[in-house]
């Protein structure tokens, strides 16, 4: 039986068995800091033309949909739309490999597909409540992801990403051209624009809650696991 190494800080945790392999946590580091340059890139694009729109055009001089309440910022966008390409790209390449080897290993099936039994309205209702309540978990239960945390994580990776990705794509010109039907599913360029506006709210959204959640359960030693791989818990 193979003994994994413990090592103590100064605050008395002990790092135990592993949590977390190397390439979740390279993906997930890249990962973090390529929405951080896509959210502050696509803030100074938004700025730029903070009104959204639906159907192939839209204009200043045109009805728009909704009307953010952002004063426009003409010039913004110029170096923001550079650093949202390469960071896009950098996310796009980044979630590929993550869920490639995520397939590979069976991470989804082991830490993030819900069991059966999990599905039912008792337990994500339970789960919901404890989460609205901020409730603590405690250690047994901090070993693994509840309900309600799988099924976001599962939103997140397999729908509210591809959806920010491909709408993102329907925005270029040089890959519709190739490919019309990525923009044509959703009625046009600008109703893309908007499809992905509306997604990466709710990413935002979901990263807050994120980090809220790391906070509750121990900031110093969920990000500690996520460095070193290992869960860490209060020496005896």
């Amino acid at each position: 039986m193979h003994v994994y190494p413990t090592a103590q800080f100064r605050d008395g945790s002990v790092l135990t068995a592993p949590r977390h392999s190397a390439l979740i946590r390279i993906t997930h580091w890249i990962t973090a800091l390529s929405f951080f340059g896509l959210l502050l890139s696509g803030i100074l694009i938004l700025v730029a033309h903070p009104r959204l729109y639906w159907g192939e055009t839209g204009a200043v001089g045109t009805e728009s949909l909704i009307d953010l309440p952002i004063p426009f910022k003409f010039g913004y966008s110029g170096w923001g739309r550079y650093l949202h390409f390469l960071s896009a790209w950098v996310s796009v390449l980044t979630g590929l490999a993550y869920v490639g080897a995520g397939l590979f290993t069976g991470h989804f099936g082991k830490n993030i597909l819900p069991a059966r039994t999990d599905l039912g309205w008792q337990p994500i209702r339970r789960s919901l409540v404890d989460h609205l309540r901020l409730k603590r978990q405690n250690q047994e239960e901090s070993k693994s992801y509840n309900v309600v945390q799988r099924l976001s994580y599962l939103a997140v990776v397999f729908v509210l990403f591809p959806l920010v990705i491909v709408t993102g794509f329907a925005m270029s010109p040089a890959i519709t051209s190739v490919i019309p039907l990525i923009v044509n599913v959703f009625g046009g360029q600008q109703s893309a624009r908007t499809v992905h506006f509306f997604v990466a709210v709710f990413l935002v959204l979901f990263l807050l809650v994120h980090i809220l959640m790391i906070c509750l359960a121990g900031f110093t030693s969920r990000v500690r696991a996520m460095i070193t791989g290992r869960i860490a818990k209060a020496a005896l």
